[in-house]
């Protein structure tokens, strides 16, 4: 297992993350973000617009986003705040941690990254021009040894002025889909949803998953520990693991929000979807000294739905 920090196109400093089976990852420093994942045949597993490639010196540049990859989306979501659009964590530059304290489990007990892993970890700390409270986020970037791609992040309230801050946060995960005409999405049927796209109006899933025929923008709210994305075409399941993020974003911009965004290509909707663990309808408060810690893991499993090679309610149920 590999570690290294390197530059890119752009002269942006970022770290390569590599496991012997010759799976691979990249996170900027830029953003805290992973921009890349592939698996052991080098196929990419996350989306990145071709406008960043094309151009990447005059995309990544504050206060600029990265379109695609992991955008980390704190202290704020979207726009349900006074903050800017996602909060500013995904444009500022993160610094890697070289003495990160360890990451307690449930029964209390320190936990150490593995050297059978790939591991960066990642830390942000306040600025007084971004918001006014002392904080530190930690993120911990693992490939595990077969491909398996994990993020454990960190929010700490380090005010001194006995001062809580409430915060919502989503890790805005891109992934790369071989044709959205082609993809459901299992695990959110029956759940409850604000659909961002009429005034945040809830709903009931009805269907026995979700399918694409045009935008979406949905906020499922107490999601599952696990949702699977499956891609026909691709004959490939992702199946998202998340712990400590109560809810969960779906979101595809379809054609003609597709043709607004500057960083988007006009029919890259059409390989892309969202699917995102997230805190948004219920904010985490932190009294100064308090934690919070999420957690998301990413597997790409081999698959093929129409044979029945794969049934994704097996894989949600971990068998």
């Amino acid at each position: 297992m590999t570690t290294s920090l390197v530059k890119d196109a752009a002269g942006m400093d970022k770290v390569v993350l590599r496991e012997p089976l010759g799976a691979t990852a990249q996170v900027h420093l830029y953003g805290g973000q992973v921009t890349s994942w592939k698996n052991e045949r080098g196929e990419e597993l996350l989306f990145l617009s071709c406008k960043l490639l094309r151009s990447v010196q005059a995309i990544f540049k504050p206060p600029k986003a990265i379109r695609g990859g992991i955008p980390v989306c704190f202290p704020q979501f979207s726009n349900l705040g006074t903050l800017e659009q996602h909060g500013f964590a995904r444009n500022r530059v993160w610094a890697i941690d070289t003495d990160p304290p360890p990451i307690l489990n449930s029964s209390g007990s320190g936990s150490c990254s593995s050297n059978k892993n790939s591991t960066v970890d990642l830390i942000l700390k306040s600025s007084e021009d971004a918001w006014p409270h002392s904080f530190e986020v930690r993120m911990r970037v693992t490939l595990k040894r077969g491909g398996d791609l994990a993020q454990t992040i960190r929010v700490r309230n380090t005010n001194t002025d006995n001062k809580s801050f409430s915060f919502t946060i989503a890790l805005h995960t891109y992934f790369s889909v071989s044709d959205i005409n082609e993809v459901r999405i299992e695990g959110l049927e029956t759940l409850e949803y604000m659909d961002n796209l009429q005034q945040r109006k809830r709903f009931t899933e009805q269907g026995d998953s979700i399918t694409f025929d045009g935008e979406v923008d949905k906020v499922y709210l107490g999601a599952p520990t696990k949702i699977a994305i499956v891609d026909h075409e691709k004959k490939r399941t992702i199946v998202v693991k998340k712990e400590g993020f109560p809810d969960a974003v779906v979101w595809n911009p379809w054609d003609k929000r597709a043709k607004a965004m500057s960083d988007f290509g006009d029919d890259e909707y059409l390989h892309m979807v969202c699917v995102e663990p997230a805190v948004i309808e219920t904010p985490i408060t932190l009294k100064p000294g308090e934690e919070w810690r999420g957690r998301q893991e990413l597997s790409a499993v081999p698959s093929s739905y129409c044979s029945g090679q794969l049934d994704p309610g097996k894989v949600l149920q971990g068998k």
